[in-house]
């Protein structure tokens, strides 16, 4: 028996299954490839060791390369470039967990402004903590 998937709906994933992904380019030296971007063959071989390397059924894996690829369509986006480079490396685990868990369709990848704006939101710092971090005195 074949099972199939909807591309309309493609299912969610654990964000510890798409952090496996986004740990897996950070090892390989690929850590910036939301922000870069990567090549059709770099996506291939990213494809490649996810189905060889995650331990899942079939139809997980190919979720989860399926919530990838629209991950690095979403990326595309200026304003998230930007808040990517604003906000580091603390920004994956936020980006694990609303890629993982936002609805998807695949024709249409992720809504990037709402992608944006919760990731945003999920990765501010508020203003005193920003100033103890850059060891400013507080305002009188």
């Amino acid at each position: 028996m074949t099972s199939t998937l909807n591309l309309a709906d493609v299912p969610t994933v654990e964000a510890s299954d798409l952090d496996f992904v986004i740990q897996m380019l950070v090892e390989s030296g690929q850590g910036l490839a939301l922000l870069r971007g990567l090549t059709e063959h770099e996506i291939r071989e990213i494809e490649g060791r996810i189905w060889g390397e995650f331990e899942g059924p079939s139809q997980s894996r190919l979720a989860l390369a399926l919530r990838f690829r629209a991950l690095l369509n979403v990326f595309e986006s200026r304003r998230l470039k930007a808040l990517f480079l604003e906000r580091g490396f603390r920004l994956l685990a936020a980006i694990a967990q609303q890629a993982a868990a936002r609805p998807l369709n695949v024709r249409f990848g992720f809504n990037s402004q709402r992608m944006l704006l919760t990731l945003d939101t999920a990765t501010a710092v508020c203003a005193a903590e920003r100033r103890e971090d850059l060891s400013l005195p507080l305002a009188a």
